[in-house]
């Protein structure tokens, strides 16, 4: 799976918040100063090139669509942190957010309480 850049990836999370969509849509939901309707609609021909949408021509309208899951880019993501950042280490991330944020030991137990949910 490609790497998507900070633009490409705020609109690709627009399009996965919305489902299909066109890129007036897209246009709507964005907040001022907009870009032009051009540059979106670049970024977007560039996600399909990346394969990351796909669209449906409705006469001279597209309505595009996510072809990969949210969830699957946030597994890439996630291990790419790990791997760049923390070692290749979960525990060293888990560690560092402990740390960081000051989780407290409730919302530690719950967390483990849910991991041992997912697994049985």
């Amino acid at each position: 799976m490609e790497k998507l850049t900070k633009a490409e990836e705020e609109i690709m999370i627009m399009i996965w918040n919305r489902g299909a969509c066109t890129i007036s849509d897209l246009m709507s939901d964005m907040k001022d100063p907009k870009p032009a309707q051009t540059t979106v609609s670049s970024f977007v021909r560039i996600l399909e090139k990346k394969g990351y949408v796909n669209h449906k021509a409705y006469g001279r309208t597209y309505e595009y669509f996510p072809i990969i899951e949210k969830k699957d880019y946030s597994k890439g993501r996630l291990g790419s942190l790990v791997s760049d950042y923390f070692e290749g280490s979960m525990n060293e991330l888990v560690s560092f957010i402990v740390k960081e944020n000051k989780m407290s030991l409730k919302e530690m137990q719950s967390l483990i309480d849910k991991i041992k949910a997912d697994k049985e």
